[in-house]
């Protein structure tokens, strides 16, 4: 494997490792609605669980409510329930069209456990991404024992991989300093 290829499937792992912390930080209550909140959220519905951007369109019409509007009037009943049965402590109210979600301002305590979970993921990310450059080194150390390599090649190698993981753990880093300020803002 050349090292192109071994950076480039690096690079790639890298960056799927902070999409998925990206999109982790997305149910991170803050204290303002989020159509993030609740679009992980699975409904009991038609015999299998379904996403409820399959079932609903989620939108936040005002800072401290999430509005989900079912296509199908007939699938309200099962949401208010997924809702209720989530664990995310909301109270869901439903007019027969639409169920309305006010978002409770956060506690000083919750703001707490929100920024340690949002430090706790973002350390799991970096584990991914340094596992990632490990995976790599050892790629580049086997194409050099292998004879694929030069010892130049494979020192350059991972020098571009130490890079690359400088670069995501940054990213990680913002990403996380950026959804904390926003929980621990009143």
């Amino acid at each position: 494997m050349p090292a192109d290829d071994i950076l480039l499937d690096a690079e790639e792992r890298m960056e799927k490792a902070v999409d998925v912390f990206r999109h982790a930080l997305t149910g991170i209550r803050t204290g303002r609605a989020n159509p993030g909140l609740v679009d992980t959220l699975k409904v009991e519905v038609y015999g299998s669980p379904t996403p409820i951007k399959a079932l609903a369109n989620v939108g936040a019409p005002e800072p401290n409510q999430i509005v989900v509007r079912p296509f199908d009037p007939g699938t309200l009943k099962d949401i208010e329930k997924a809702l209720q049965a989530s664990g995310l402590g909301f109270n869901p109210q439903s007019d027969g069209r639409v169920i309305r979600i006010v978002i409770p301002p956060l506690s000083a305590d919750v703001r707490r456990k929100m920024s340690a979970r949002i430090k706790e993921l973002a350390e799991e990310a970096r584990v991914a991404i340094r596992n990632v450059r490990r995976d790599a080194n050892k790629a580049a150390d086997g194409e050099q024992s292998g004879g694929n390599l030069t010892e130049d090649d494979a020192k350059q190698c991972k020098e571009e991989v130490q890079e690359l993981t400088k670069k995501h753990e940054t990213l990680v880093g913002d990403l996380a300093k950026t959804k904390e300020s926003e929980v621990m803002e009143e």
